[in-house]
């Protein structure tokens, strides 16, 4: 570290010889009078010789050449330097390089890391150290995700971008019975040893009051303690995929509308907490049904195919929602797609209308409500619940689930709310996609994971079911 800052100082010294021969040419970085007092500053109470003179415009630069590792070490130096690597726009840069995006980061340490209930207005952001945020999350050993949602289970360490495995049509209740398999999966993507004794978060699928629900809840517990107690797994956090689906999206507040394998829920979510007095609403199709839908379709039009993974793979590449249903029938939407090297497929009309069953239940022969009638009752409820001052936070809509990729859905029921609400309670309104597509709730819960030294710090309370290894007698 000492060599290359006697390297850069060379260059220092060199560029401000050149500059004193050229007295026409500007600064790039012009210090400010704050600046230079602290400059002044620290020349007066420092002890580092020669290194004193480095402009502090300089410095900062070496400091991110070195990294956040280097620049941490060189606080020891002295007081002076010690201040400025406490400078938050040093750990702001570091932060903003890296692969979890900044706002997802500033996100959760203002809004999650407290705890519940959550803060709307955060009354501390003005003491945060963003260097200890990052030492903070440097230091968290991470934790296991298993998120059964979408149909197929997708897993992998929070310290990773994105989800390191998926193992389709299978529940994270199976991926827990099967964990050993799955701990050598993560072994060989890490290329390393995977410590057990690191927590675990489970996205809850089946989060309402129905007895399938319950009987879910009850089997994901009874596999949470004879499989991950059993590999010395301190502790394991359930929390619902629509409360992680909305943190993705940095919120709090707001509905949060899922579309799952076999169903889809519409939820209410204040400060973090399903509203369930509000109530859940639930429409009994989901992402099956519309690949049923398109069999059918195609079926109908002797469009031959070998599987339902054809199927569903032309759905997840070629399906989309139209704006205007009657307009789009009249519309040329001829378009292709291989999904093999030598199999390829081209579909028509199919490709809006398999979206359409959404808000046209009857089209697939159900006596069901739209999804966009669903959602404007809960946000009815919502309106006349008076939960808060705010009627604001209900406004929000985030659509989470691997159907709720199709592109133009979330115009589409953002149309369909306008038109159906009354002023009062549409007036802005807005419906956002899924914020990291099928991989939402996963992201959610890695913003989780990121904010917590361990599960079993009991100091913070968490939106979720939370399962302590017991102690062993």
């Amino acid at each position: 570290m000492t060599s290359l800052i006697r390297k850069v100082w060379v260059s220092v010294i060199t560029r401000s010889g050149s500059s004193s021969a050229s007295p026409h040419m500007s600064n790039p970085n012009p210090l400010s009078d704050h600046d230079r007092f602290l400059q002044m500053m620290y020349i007066q109470t420092s002890s580092t010789g020669e290194f004193d003179r480095i402009p502090i415009d300089i410095f900062m630069q070496i400091l991110k050449i070195l990294g956040p590792r280097e620049s941490a070490r060189v606080r020891a130096v002295c007081k002076a330097w010690k201040f400025l690597v406490s400078d938050n726009r040093l750990w702001i840069y570091f932060l903003q390089n890296q692969p979890e995006p900044w706002d997802s980061v500033f996100f959760a340490e203002t809004h999650l890391r407290s705890g519940y209930p959550l803060q709307v207005f955060p009354s501390q952001m003005h003491d945060l150290s963003f260097m200890h945020i990052y030492g903070q999350r440097e230091e968290v050993p991470g934790a296991l995700i298993i998120d059964g949602g979408s149909g197929y289970c997708k897993y992998g360490w929070s310290k990773y971008s994105s989800p390191s495995g998926r193992n389709l049509e299978t529940s994270s209740l199976q991926c827990l019975l099967d964990l050993d398999i799955l701990f050598n999966n993560l072994q060989q993507d890490a290329g390393e040893n995977i410590n057990t004794a690191n927590c675990c978060i489970i996205p809850l699928c089946h989060y309402d009051n129905t007895e399938s629900a319950k009987s879910s809840r009850r089997q994901l517990k009874d596999a949470i303690y004879s499989t991950l107690f059993d590999m010395n797994v301190p502790a394991v956090c359930a929390i619902n995929q629509a409360t992680l689906a909305l943190f993705a999206a940095r919120r709090t507040s707001g509905v949060v509308v899922n579309v799952g394998f076999h169903q889809t829920s519409v939820v209410p979510i204040l400060h973090g907490k399903v509203m369930h007095k509000v109530g859940v609403e639930t429409v009994g199709m989901g992402a099956l049904k519309l690949t049923g839908f398109l069999r059918d379709r195609m079926q109908q039009n002797n469009i031959h195919f070998d599987s339902l993974y054809t199927v569903r793979t032309l759905k997840e590449n070629l399906c989309y929602v139209a704006l205007d249903y009657e307009a789009e029938l009249s519309k040329d939407t001829q378009a292709s797609f291989a999904v093999t090297s030598n199999n390829w497929f081209t579909l028509s009309k199919e490709r809006f209308q398999t979206g359409e069953i959404l808000f046209q239940p009857r089209m697939a022969g159900m006596q069901a409500m739209g999804l966009h009638q669903a959602v404007a009752l809960c946000m009815d409820h919502c309106h006349d619940a008076e939960l808060t001052g705010d009627d604001n936070w209900y406004k929000t809509v985030v659509l989470t689930g691997g159907t709720a990729c199709l592109p133009g859905l979330a115009a589409r029921l953002e149309k369909e709310l306008y038109g159906l609400l009354p002023l009062s309670i549409s007036s802005g309104i807005r419906v956002f996609p899924p914020p990291y597509g099928t991989d939402s709730a996963w992201y959610g819960a890695k913003l989780v994971s990121n904010v917590i030294s361990a599960v079993v710090d009991k100091s913070i309370v968490y939106v979720g079911i939370i399962f302590v290894r017991p102690a062993k007698k």
